[in-house]
């Protein structure tokens, strides 16, 4: 059984680990840390941790680093909650505060939160198969075109130009606007999809001719926004702590670009007590990936959930990180949830 003295050895190995990316020894944990003991009891202390397999020598020197078990246990009860800086805070009010639509948001989201951790910055658009259409317009770009803007509950935004075989005119426009508000207009993306599939069989020939088109032409974006999306930003951290990936850095590279694999791994990840859910090495069961912790947590905008979330190596700022996405969740809430 670990003792509570080995247990806070497990901490500073794992804290000065991340901190110096070199192996730590009973040495330097004497020197460095007021246990009020020994070097030959550090080492002791050392060896059980060793048994229990949360830390190994990763060569022939006296130093250990922490194991995915190490971690797991530093992450479930060893890491100290650290409140981002005033500074910070003020940060992620005032980046985020300037968005100016759902899209904008959540790109500066994963730009501040890549700046604020270093790390891969992931952003889940939000579950919009919950969303409801709050308003479809129609804005006229020529004779043959139109602009067709879909507005949800939720604040997102998603145009698309549609192209037309015949000319229309305001009047037909405003037409035909009016019949697509008065049957999707209300509905969550599911429902509007099969009223605007079942719209033309309800009009007069001469209605029908105008609306099918671009009823046709809504139930393809309406398609479009019900599939899960990714916002990512800062892959090139990974570049800058290549030596931390024993092997190659390519498979990690590789299985960040396949948006269906993290996707599915945010929806296994279990939020903790706190919010922050955290899936370390080995865990992570998704090839390329057992040398990353990913970490997430769940923000809401209107009735919809998503997760916001970081990617990197083993060796990162647990608790810096965690408190970082924490807050950011925390702060997309309060802005999209208005």
């Amino acid at each position: 059984m670990v003792s509570e003295r080995s247990l806070e050895v497990l901490r500073v190995i794992v804290q000065d680990y991340v901190a110096s990316r070199e192996p730590v020894g009973s040495k330097s944990i004497v020197e460095r840390h007021a246990f009020g003991v020994s070097a030959a009891t550090i080492r002791n202390d050392m060896a059980l941790l060793e048994e229990e397999e949360l830390i190994v020598a990763p060569h022939t020197s006296s130093g250990r680093v922490p194991t995915d078990k190490g971690y797991r246990l530093f992450v479930d009860h060893l890491a100290e909650a650290r409140p981002l800086s005033a500074a910070q805070r003020t940060a992620i009010e005032t980046f985020l505060g300037q968005s100016v639509d759902v899209d904008d948001v959540l790109s500066r989201t994963v730009r501040l939160l890549s700046q604020l951790t270093n790390q891969v910055a992931l952003v889940q658009y939000p579950s919009v198969a919950r969303s409801r259409i709050r308003h479809i317009e129609l804005v006229s770009l020529g004779s043959r075109r139109l602009l067709s803007v879909l507005i949800t509950d939720s604040g997102a935004v998603e145009q698309r130009v549609i192209e037309l075989q015949d000319e229309l005119d305001d009047a037909e426009i405003a037409e035909i606007r009016g019949a697509i508000n008065g049957a999707a207009a209300g509905l969550s993306l599911t429902d509007a999809a099969v009223r605007l599939r079942e719209l033309p069989d309800h009009l007069t020939d001469r209605t029908r001719a105008l609306v099918a088109p671009v009823a046709s032409a809504l139930l393809d974006q309406i398609a479009a926004n019900r599939q899960d999306k990714l916002v990512m930003a800062g892959a090139a951290n990974l570049a800058r702590t290549e030596t931390d990936f024993p092997g190659s850095i390519t498979p990690v590279l590789e299985a960040i670009e396949e948006q269906v694999v993290l996707l599915r791994l945010f929806d296994e990840m279990a939020l903790d007590q706190h919010g922050v859910a955290v899936s370390i090495g080995r865990e992570n069961a998704v090839t390329g990936l057992t040398e990353t912790s990913v970490m997430s947590s769940g923000y809401s905008s209107g009735s919809d959930l998503a997760r916001v979330g970081l990617l990197g190596p083993l060796r990162m700022d647990y608790s810096g990180n965690m408190a970082a996405v924490r807050a950011v969740a925390r702060y997309l809430s309060r802005l999209l949830g208005d």
